[in-house]
């Protein structure tokens, strides 16, 4: 990492177990968390989350909450607030092939589960994050931003661009996709770009939802429809850069002429929808999730193709094995900022990470698959695990965390 410059500062805060960059959902969630397990803990963000209202039109950004995150949210003390807000639970799932018409569907009772998930904004669950830190402990520095930090033997020195400084046993990068902390310990990333931007809307449908999350496959990307608690849908269309842009500029009555014939009219006409915004698509993991008195988490660590609805999932997941792999250094008398105990936990969650991110990458590649040779392959396939229950309910299984 880069040694710190500069003037003396001009104030020196007591040291910390873990300072926390980032106050996404990821980075709040380990800030929350950590501080719950009683770690003296701070979190650095550069600007605070906008209020969330129920007045508010509901945020285009949403998430699927799997069961294993919804149990960590419960654990801190937030799903209650979250849930009683604004969620759209779905105990469905049903994906099909819009080349040759093969599907597989998933339902919660056949796995013994009441539901399959929750789908979520982004904004909620980051605001009742934001709400909760302070009665849990956690240090709130904001607006802060990271301009500097060095590895000492005994902890972390940072600076920040105001010129002030703190210090902590270890530092949690989760920063984003982008994460400048990520590049100032010299972290490469790889993956790919997958020329798709996901177009996104919430919609009126003909028919309601069921509580049903669906998903077409298509030639140019996955189209998903997502059951909003008020009764709409929230779509997610993953579409090759240019047909995104087309399909941006289009007046609200031809959006939604297409948006129904791309959907197979499974919810019947698109009655109405709301402003639509676009996001690219990209494969970015970390190579290492380990650095001096440092560790990436969530997006700075990995960035997934939405398909699978998993992104923020996994990064949460990353909260879970961090907050337990601390805890039990501290527990064993450990430095929790020792090379030794963060590589369990890098290693832990790459692997798993990895595994998932190639998984989702394997999928978009064969639903992109044109010649009908292949098509027909992919069909059967789709066909087989749908009727193959063991392999069907271990797929729903680690899809919810278990």
């Amino acid at each position: 990492m880069n040694a710190i410059r500069g003037e003396t500062t001009r104030r020196r805060g007591p040291a910390l177990d873990v300072a926390v960059v980032g106050g996404g959902m990821a980075g709040a969630a380990a800030a929350l968390a950590l501080a719950r397990a009683g770690f003296a803990t701070a979190l650095l963000e550069a600007r605070k989350p906008a209020p969330w209202s129920m007045a508010d039109e509901v945020d285009l950004r949403v998430v699927g909450l799997a069961p294993s995150s919804i149990a960590m949210l419960d654990e801190l003390d937030v799903w209650t607030s979250i849930r009683s807000a604004r969620t759209g639970p779905y105990s469905q799932m049903h994906v099909w092939d819009g080349q040759n018409g093969a599907a597989i569907h998933f339902d919660a009772a056949s796995e013994g589960r009441d539901l399959l998930g929750h789908i979520v904004e982004n904004s909620l669950v980051q605001w009742t994050l934001w709400q909760a830190l302070g009665a849990a402990g956690v240090q709130v520095l904001c607006p802060a931003e990271v301009r500097a930090c060095e590895a000492r033997e005994d902890r972390v020195q940072i600076e920040l661009a105001d010129g002030a400084t703190l210090s902590a046993r270890l530092l949690v990068a989760a920063d984003g996709a982008g994460s400048p902390l990520r590049q100032l310990a010299g972290i490469a990333t790889h993956g790919r770009d997958y020329a798709q931007h996901a177009v996104v809307a919430h919609v009126v449908t003909e028919r309601p939802h069921r509580q049903t999350a669906w998903q077409r496959f298509l030639p140019g990307g996955p189209l998903a429809l997502l059951p909003l608690a008020d009764g709409r849908s929230s779509i997610v269309w993953s579409l090759p850069q240019a047909e995104a842009q087309r399909v941006l500029a289009l007046d609200g009555q031809a959006f939604l002429d297409e948006l129904g014939v791309a959907s197979d009219f499974r919810l019947g006409r698109i009655l109405a929808g709301t402003p639509r915004a676009a996001f690219p698509l990209k494969l970015q993991l970390a190579e290492r999730y380990q650095g001096e008195r440092l560790v990436l988490l969530g997006d700075a660590a990995h960035a997934v193709h939405p398909l699978a609805g998993q992104g923020v999932n996994l990064g949460l997941r990353d909260v879970v094995e961090l907050r337990d792999t601390l805890d039990a250094a501290r527990a064993a008398g450990s430095d929790i900022g020792a090379a030794p105990v963060l590589r369990r936990y890098a290693r832990r969650r790459c692997s798993a990470d990895t595994l998932d991110a190639l998984g989702f990458d394997g999928l978009a590649r064969i639903f992109a698959w044109r010649s009908p040779a292949l098509v027909a392959a992919r069909g059967l396939g789709i066909g087989l695990l749908d009727r193959a229950g063991p392999l069907k309910r271990r797929l729903a299984g680690h899809a919810a965390g278990i």
